[in-house]
């Protein structure tokens, strides 16, 4: 096993096991914490206070949390929260167990999913986890926890970049990379409910999944330069970055969009994107009431499905980084929370 990383001043020791007496605490909960950036071996189970909602939030009994690159990412290093010891998750799907004051949207007993605020709100990877009500929308009854605890982040991701920032239409031409992936999966499947002429990067073993998706054209990354082989592009979804971002800006018509999930663009790729009529944006994702209804939308329509790598049980968490680590999963990852 790996040496943990550690940042200067956060390493700490890992506690005792827990006794029986401290695993059935009243009024704890299960959750999966670090106290250092590192490897997956920094994360461990620990018992915290269970939560008490305060005005505008809901408490959720967790049944299952996506996992998500950044998730590992975050782990790894600060990135946004430069804080331990640290609590992951941002994807949730669960039971409602209270509210608090002025919520009117849920009531104690609905089943709901949505992202917790990102990136500041996370926590989800426990037992118990606190949202703003308007995070949240009313589970789909057709889908079960784990499908609905794999959609959040990626769905809003997808739905965010295609919709509200690039308002694809019907008819026009989209590129997605990484067309099998978490984000890339969904986002198939949203451009084509938008009636998107959908071309996906991918390797040849997952041709067949991305076709199945609805996707037109599939293309191996691998063997063919995706730049020679389209043109026209009226949107690319780039979640890579690096050098199939700037390839990128090659494909896209005059007055059409890049929208990044990674923000590495250089002054040089400014002024040419300028140059070609193009617009290029890095996008955050944001926890969205009117997205997670969308989604959920999308979702009884028939629309809109997640494919789930695999689960893991809460307290294998680690596991579940891991293996998301590896780069080589299709769609999502789940911690499931009994």
């Amino acid at each position: 096993m790996k040496d943990r990383i550690a940042r200067p001043g956060t390493e700490r020791r890992r506690p005792a096991r827990w006794s029986h007496d401290e695993q059935h605490r009243p009024g704890h909960h299960r959750a999966i914490s670090q106290d250092a950036y590192g490897t997956p071996d920094v994360l461990r189970e620990v018992r915290l206070p269970k939560p008490v909602p305060g005005p505008s939030q809901v408490l959720v009994a967790v049944r299952a949390a996506g996992v998500n690159p950044t998730d590992w990412k975050h782990r790894a290093n600060a990135r946004f929260l430069d804080r331990l010891p640290l609590v992951l998750g941002w994807d949730v799907s669960g039971v409602v167990e209270a509210v608090g004051y002025g919520v009117t949207l849920f009531k104690p007993g609905d089943e709901v999913f949505g992202m917790l605020p990102y990136p500041y709100g996370v926590g989800s990877h426990a037992e118990y986890v606190i949202a703003p009500a308007r995070a949240l929308a009313h589970k789909p009854a057709g889908i079960d926890h784990v499908q609905a605890g794999a959609l959040p982040l990626a769905a809003l991701t997808a739905y965010q970049a295609l919709v509200d920032t690039a308002a694809v239409r019907a008819g026009q031409r989209v590129l997605i990379h990484a067309a099998a992936g978490g984000v890339g999966h969904l986002a198939v499947q949203i451009a084509k409910s938008l009636g998107a002429y959908v071309i996906g990067t991918v390797s040849a073993a997952k041709h067949d999944f991305v076709r199945e998706l609805g996707a037109d054209e599939v293309i191996d990354y691998r063997t063919v330069d995706f730049a020679d082989a389209v043109q026209d592009i009226d949107m690319v979804l780039d979640p890579l970055s690096g050098e199939t971002r700037a390839r990128s800006l090659d494909v896209l018509r005059p007055g059409g969009i890049l929208v990044s999930l990674l923000d590495d663009g250089s002054p040089q790729e400014a002024a040419k994107a300028a140059e070609l009529g193009i617009r290029v944006e890095t996008l955050l994702v944001e926890h969205d009431h009117a997205g997670m209804k969308a989604t959920a939308d999308l979702v009884e329509a028939g629309s809109l499905r997640a494919h789930v790598e695999a689960t893991f049980p809460l307290g294998d968490a680690a596991k579940a980084h891991a293996l998301g680590e590896t780069g080589r999963t299709t769609g999502k990852i789940v911690l499931v929370v009994e």
